[in-house]
């Protein structure tokens, strides 16, 4: 059974856990280097991008999580969380930290604020049947560097990703009762 921490500091925790829970993997929420030690892959949630990188710093935790996914850990960021795996950030603030590793340039809040948040459903790399998508106040991705596999794309805009080991959605594929994202990330984790 895969050990897979959920960033818990702020964000959809509760939700990525129950998804992760029901596909079987020993799901547990990550806010200490001591957690995150134990992962066997990590899900970065949705939530406030800037917030969680802060909190990340505050507990210890930036350095370590850079680290482990430099290393190699599988890691599938949501929303916020894609924004945090990027290597670069439109529409960030000056100040914006992220953990790196994907090869992607993401435009923060590109489909608009929280009213303009919608739902779709996408043709995804993989799988046989469309994954219905809830984007909220969400990224998109404007440039993928070479090795990057776009799963994903909503308006003209990949909305899903990967490379290697790291894997990123746009929208909340927790929120939608379909584990068949998450399912594709558990095969990275292995």
């Amino acid at each position: 059974m895969a050990a897979v921490g959920v960033f818990a500091l702020q964000g959809d925790v509760r939700e990525h856990l129950a998804v992760l829970t029901a596909l079987g993997a020993e799901a547990f929420p990550v806010r200490r280097p001591a957690e995150l030690a134990r992962c066997d892959g990590l899900v970065l949630p949705g939530g406030e991008s800037t917030t969680m990188a802060k909190l990340a710093r505050a507990f210890e935790l930036l350095e370590p999580l850079r680290e482990r996914i430099k290393d190699g850990m599988p890691t599938f960021g949501t929303c916020a969380g894609m924004i945090l795996l990027a290597d670069r950030i439109v529409g960030g603030t000056h100040d914006q930290e992220t953990l790196g590793g994907l090869d992607v340039t993401v435009r923060r809040n590109a489909f608009g604020r929280q009213v303009d948040s919608f739902e779709d459903d996408l043709p995804f790399v993989g799988l046989p049947d469309p994954v219905h998508a809830v984007f909220i106040r969400a990224p998109w991705v404007e440039r993928t560097g070479p090795d990057v596999e776009v799963l994903a794309e909503a308006q003209g805009h990949p909305v899903a990703v990967r490379q290697g080991h790291l894997m990123a959605t746009s929208f909340h594929p927790e929120v939608d009762g379909d584990g068949r994202v998450h399912r594709c990330f558990l095969d990275l984790v292995g």
